[in-house]
């Protein structure tokens, strides 16, 4: 249980499910009062309902696409018109999907881009200054380990989160004189819908981590004032045993990971 922002507001991005449930319900356990967006409004209805009856806590929910470039600034009026101070954003809305680049519609990868960085720089950049002003606010946003190495056959995805990471670092030093407080979450295979709507779920491993646990370890990791974390102890040794092999080495071994039977091998 996070009591770490019990009575304040959390705006938690891509809330319909998976690592963006689990990181409301564990808000909600803590006393914390949340704004839940996502695309899906009925299944953001029921968990704001029973949230609110279960813990008690107040919820509030706006149904948006960040895909479309106006939904960040659309969460923002609608933040100022209910008079809610939000003093934890969370950016978890994010998708992949898996196939060679070329077999990929065009939109889906320009969206992808679209939900997993340009709405996270958007939501942040929206939400920064009212933290500012007042010195005190926390930001989540939640990368991959997919970050640490490029991943053939998911590149654009992998790419994605590789600024989410670096976008969250960076913001992280730069917020510090201000009081406020980012993290980069970086999960690795978690239960969740992700691999059906990436179109990978052949390639899922069977230790998934499950979602309270990523949520709870990316809660934890930002009231410690860490600026990123990643999630399970096998995951932290495979992101980092990486640096000590070459780059191409590492990618080479992902596209065999990852490639399609009816690919050629190299």
């Amino acid at each position: 249980m996070i009591s770490e922002w019990k009575d304040k507001w959390a705006l938690v991005t891509g809330a319909s499910a998976g690592i963006g449930v689990a990181l409301a319900e564990e808000l909600a356990a803590g006393g914390t009062h949340l704004l839940l967006t996502a695309r899906r409004l009925d299944r953001l209805e029921k968990l704001a309902g029973d949230l609110r009856k279960k813990r008690g806590v107040q919820t509030q929910v706006f149904a948006a696409d960040l895909a479309q470039r106006e939904a960040a600034r659309k969460i923002f009026e609608y933040v100022k018109e209910k008079g809610l101070r939000i003093d934890l954003l969370i950016n978890n809305a994010g998708f992949g999907q898996y196939g060679e680049l070329e077999t990929v519609e065009t939109q889906r990868l320009i969206d992808m881009v679209e939900v997993n960085c340009t709405a996270v720089v958007h939501l942040t950049r929206l939400f920064l200054p009212d933290m500012v002003a007042r010195r005190s606010g926390d930001i989540l946003i939640v990368a991959s380990t997919a970050a640490f190495q490029a991943v053939p056959y998911i590149s654009t995805y992998a790419a994605t989160k590789a600024f989410d990471l670096y976008f969250a670092e960076g913001l992280a030093e730069e917020m510090k004189p201000h009081g406020i407080r980012v993290c980069a979450l970086c999960p690795g295979s978690t239960a969740s819908e992700f691999h059906a709507v990436a179109g990978q779920e052949k390639f899922t491993t069977k230790k998934q981590e499950p979602a309270d646990k990523v949520a709870r370890t990316g809660l934890q990791a930002l009231a410690a004032g860490k600026s990123y974390v990643i999630s399970g102890f096998g995951n932290y040794l495979g992101a980092h045993s990486q640096r000590l092999v070459p780059r191409r080495v590492v990618t080479r071994i992902a596209g065999n990971m990852f490639r399609p039977e009816k690919a050629g091998k190299s």
